[in-house]
């Protein structure tokens, strides 16, 4: 065989990287679903949370739906979808959590030196976070039901749910991987709840705009995250599922998810220099 043929026989090492990208990324996603029945404390949270708060914050507020022009006469269409919210970026944020340990453990300078590609240290984490927040948003949608929620447009109202659940769960599993690699202990932990807290609350999270007074009405009407929870709202509220009432979520999901992920690189890289 000539040096040419040999040359054509084998893969690239690009085609190289990207075969060994998908088994290591799927390895490290099964990794961290076992830990959910191993270390059951770091996942449970992130169902029990939004379920406890959708139903505490609809029994409280239930009132609520009497104010003039509110979008929905069920307490629980309106908060429960903030539940998923909260829950979904948590089972995000969660993988950062779990990176930390590893980074304090040392297992993860044992992943760095494998021959997987680096890609996959952040691919398999956003595989497993997608994979619980899927579960976050089946099982509270399940007990919603329970407890009196009711889509407005069918079945179809769960599809902005999911693309809301599965696109925090991108932009919490890449804040909280870029925050782990650059403090590389629990300081990052407080910082990724506590701009999470922000980042939702911050909006009409728990009352519509038209009804907000003072310096939260302005900072809610500005956050881009307010687009996300009325886009989770969709099929729960009395609004049309129209281009105009989804394209400012999705866009703000895409922006900050990408913008997370690339965080997460750089930090990863910036850990690999070090």
């Amino acid at each position: 065989m000539t040096a040419v043929e040999d040359r054509r026989a084998r893969p690239s090492d690009a085609e190289g990287a990207t075969t060994r990208t998908l088994p290591a990324s799927v390895g490290l996603m099964r990794r961290s679903l076992v830990n959910i029945t191993r270390l059951p404390s770091a996942f449970v949270p992130s169902i029990v949370m939004p379920i406890f708060q959708a139903i505490a914050f609809s029994g409280t507020f239930f009132a609520i739906v009497r104010i003039p022009g509110f979008p929905t006469d069920r307490s629980i269409n309106w908060f429960l979808p903030l539940g998923v919210v909260m829950g979904c970026g948590f089972a995000g944020i969660g993988i950062g959590f779990a990176t930390i340990r590893d980074l304090e453990g040392g297992f993860y300078d044992r992943l760095r030196l494998t021959p997987a590609p680096r890609t996959s240290l952040v691919i398999g984490p956003l595989l497993a976070a997608l994979a619980r927040a899927a579960i976050v948003v089946v099982i509270v949608s399940c007990v919603g039901t329970l407890f009196g929620a009711r889509l407005t447009h069918g079945p179809l109202g769960l599809v902005p749910l999911f693309v809301v659940g599965l696109g925090i769960a991108t932009i919490g599993t890449g804040w909280g991987l870029g925050l782990a690699y650059l403090f590389r202990d629990m300081r990052a932990a407080a910082v990724m709840q506590l701009t999470f807290f922000l980042a939702i609350f911050l909006t009409e999270a728990q009352t519509p705009l038209f009804v907000m007074e003072g310096w939260l009405e302005g900072v809610a009407r500005v956050n881009p995250f307010t687009n996300v929870i009325r886009l989770s709202r969709l099929g729960f509220v009395d609004a049309p599922m129209t281009w105009t009432n989804t394209w400012g979520g999705l866009v703000a999901l895409a922006v900050f998810g990408g913008a997370a992920l690339g965080f997460a690189r750089w930090g990863l890289e910036r850990l690999s220099d070090t």
